[in-house]
């Protein structure tokens, strides 16, 4: 019998379409007992990891290729690093292709850059409110404010990131665009 257990602080970030194919989630690294899981469950295209490079086991990148996912590592150590809007607009240009989907972004833990990044894709393409993000980001991290995360989500403006889109192959949960 396969044991089915989620990675750490798994949740759905998007799910807007009846047939799961419009999906992003969010969750800490994933672990080898969550392997059955991510395989069986989650039809997952594309994986992308928030954190270092040196952290990708050599069994996870068997994982991925196994199961020929995408898989696409972005060095962000916090909302301070030099280049975090060249890392959030390449990340923005990924979820903005419905060919990359379903998709799980994860980091370590899940829980501070994944809130991020999380409270990012909320505010630009889903139109919460900050109260709701900073709800959310509590959840996640056990009420652990991370305040430069928070002022970041809050004064993040997207109007200035110059993503690259193809209208065409925009998800279907952004028909407004």
């Amino acid at each position: 019998m396969t044991l089915y257990i989620p990675p750490l602080n798994l949740g759905m970030v998007i799910n807007s379409s009846s047939d799961n194919k419009e999906v992003i989630y969010r969750s800490g690294f994933p672990q080898p007992l969550n392997y059955p899981y991510i395989e069986e469950t989650l039809n997952l295209k594309t994986i992308i990891y928030i954190g270092s490079e040196k952290t990708v086991t050599d069994e996870y990148k068997k994982f991925i290729e196994k199961n020929g996912y995408s898989f696409k590592v972005f060095e962000m150590s916090s909302v301070r690093d030099n280049d975090i809007h060249l890392k959030i607009k390449q990340i923005f240009e990924l979820i903005l292709n419905k060919e990359n989907y379903p998709i799980l972004i994860h980091s370590n833990k899940g829980k501070h850059r994944i809130g991020v990044i999380t409270g990012l894709i909320r505010k630009v393409l889903l139109g919460w409110s900050i109260s709701g993000i900073y709800q959310e980001y509590g959840i996640y991290t056990g009420n652990i404010k991370g305040e430069m995360d928070l002022e970041f989500i809050n004064n993040f403006d997207f109007g200035d990131m110059n993503v690259d889109f193809d209208i065409d192959l925009l998800p279907s949960y952004l028909n407004y665009l």
